[in-house]
């Protein structure tokens, strides 16, 4: 599992790289607009997608970010690669490769089991009317993210049918200048189409013929100056294989200290992950723009 976290770290930091050192690429959007990188790679907050287009590009121009985040818990260790690229402010596509490290998982589940849980996203998002700021109507986003998770034996065993999903989901965003206290507001709201466990790390489905569900998300931030916002998410979970799966939430903190660095701190409680109780613990995100 070291070998291959550090090669995938060695290869975002080759990405990074290329997006610091290439300005023809920098945008025009203002400082913060391209929000963060969302834990399946999409452009938004860590656990809810966005409205927003990733990156710094306006129209006629495009911009890109990379990422790399840790989750820690007290039986889980979650690392996140990610790449997403935004095209004229219109449409993004993004990846990212999860690694979830799961301790005594083979103990818990009485199975020979691996405890690392690898999944790839595959990402996609159309802007399909409206302004995060220059226009009265929110901006509106239609994204799909496609998950194949590549340990499925877990999943498997705890009754879910399938390796692979997609998600589709509609979310919609608007920052509100100097609405609160005279700070900026953000605030999003995500409606998501799911047939994923845990997001995906304990496969799709459960065989019973109503797989897919609704689930709604949500996001608000208060920007303290123009570098520093403040922040919660909520993020609604199904309960598909009957293990009690919890809704998830988190707080957090977010530095904007120029437009090519994006660090986000928070504390998250995941509540209770498959057959682990009181998942709660702390989240950093590292992201580099265009």
């Amino acid at each position: 599992m070291v070998n291959r976290y550090l090669s995938r770290t060695l290869m975002l930091l080759v990405v990074l790289t290329g997006l610091v050192f290439n300005p023809a690429w920098a945008g025009s959007k203002i400082l913060a607009t391209s929000g963060a990188t969302q834990i399946e790679g999409a452009a938004g907050g860590g656990l809810v997608p966005w409205a927003i287009i990733g990156g710094y590009g306006s129209e006629r121009e495009w911009g890109a970010a990379a990422s790399v985040t840790r989750v820690g818990l007290p039986d889980f260790q979650l690392g996140t690669a990610a790449v997403h690229a935004g095209i004229n402010n219109r449409f993004e596509v993004s990846f990212a490769q999860q690694t979830l490290q799961v301790d005594n998982l083979a103990a818990v589940l009485s199975s020979p089991l691996d405890g690392v849980i690898e999944q790839h996203v595959y990402g996609a998002k159309a802007r399909l009317w409206g302004d995060l700021i220059y226009e009265p109507w929110p901006q509106v986003s239609l994204g799909m993210q496609h998950k194949v998770n590549l340990n499925p034996a877990a999943g498997n065993v705890l009754g879910a049918n399938s390796d692979s999903g997609t998600d589709w989901y509609l979310s919609v965003s608007k920052l509100y200048l100097h609405a609160l206290f005279e700070r900026n507001l953000l605030l999003n709201g995500t409606f998501r189409y799911t047939d994923a466990n845990e997001t995906g790390f304990l496969g799709f489905g459960d065989g019973s013929g109503t797989d897919t569900q609704w689930m709604a998300e949500a996001s608000a931030g208060v920007f303290l100056n123009a570098n520093w916002a403040v922040g919660v998410e909520y993020r609604q979970k199904p309960d598909r294989l009957n293990l009690g799966e919890s809704d998830w939430r988190d707080a957090f903190v977010a530095w904007f200290p120029s437009k090519q660095v994006t660090v986000v701190g928070a504390y998250t409680d995941l509540g209770k992950v498959a057959l682990w109780d009181d998942q709660t613990g702390w989240y950093l995100s590292v992201q580099i723009n265009n």
